[in-house]
């Protein structure tokens, strides 16, 4: 399983979104979606959207109809970011891939269970939220309750969902607030570009959110 430590950002952090943006869109065939950005004020970083308790400062959407301003050209993205040049980078799911949702001690687990299973995943990422994100193929957001049904887990009984249609992860590098940035805990390579269904991932990742479950 491939690994890589997140590369240093450049010095200007908008320079890092913009161009992090396009390169989502031209090489991974992602769209891209610019969301709100952090402020300061009286000293203190907020979130663009005026909420003084946003939970996730600096990366959500900056508007109710986000779906219809994602894009997937690299063109468009960088004009998007030169308008907008510190807002956060946020991929939309239900189209190009899915995104399981873990804790990250779960997540953790479960990839070294798929490391000694012999199980390529996807691209992950980590945000300072404590969560990681499996990226997948299209369809896991309707399959998995089937899965956890037919695994015996009722819903709502494992700390495991999924994004799909009309959902969003951040994407590195991402910022929240002053918790910290998403990073990339499987970095996208050529070795991962061709996304796992989620009925590959589902048994190490079940059993790592059951184990967590059961402390």
């Amino acid at each position: 399983m491939t690994r890589r430590t997140p590369s240093p950002l450049p010095q200007r952090y908008d320079d890092a979104l913009l161009d992090t943006a396009a390169r989502y869109a031209e090489e991974r065939h992602w769209d891209v979606l610019p969301g709100t950005w952090l402020e300061v004020a009286d000293g203190t970083q907020r979130c663009s959207c005026g909420d003084a308790a946003c939970p996730a400062p600096g990366a959500h959407p900056a508007r109710e109809d986000w779906s219809s301003e994602a894009t997937g050209s690299p063109i468009v993205a960088r004009r998007m970011w030169e308008q907008r040049p510190t807002a956060s980078v946020l991929l939309p799911t239900g189209h190009t891939f899915d995104a399981l949702d873990v804790p990250e001690t779960a997540g953790l687990l479960a990839l070294a269970r798929m490391e000694r299973m012999g199980l390529t995943p996807g691209p992950v990422t980590r945000t300072p939220l404590g969560r990681l994100h499996f990226f997948v193929l299209p369809g896991a957001a309707a399959k998995l309750p089937g899965l956890l049904r037919q695994a015996g887990w009722g819903s709502g009984r494992l700390d495991l969902t999924a994004l799909g249609e009309g959902g969003y992860v951040p994407a590195p590098p991402t910022r929240y607030g002053g918790r910290g940035v998403v990073q990339w805990v499987c970095h996208p390579t050529t070795a991962n570009r061709w996304l796992p269904d989620v009925t590959e991932l589902f048994a190490p990742l079940a059993y790592a959110c059951g184990r967590e479950a059961r402390l």
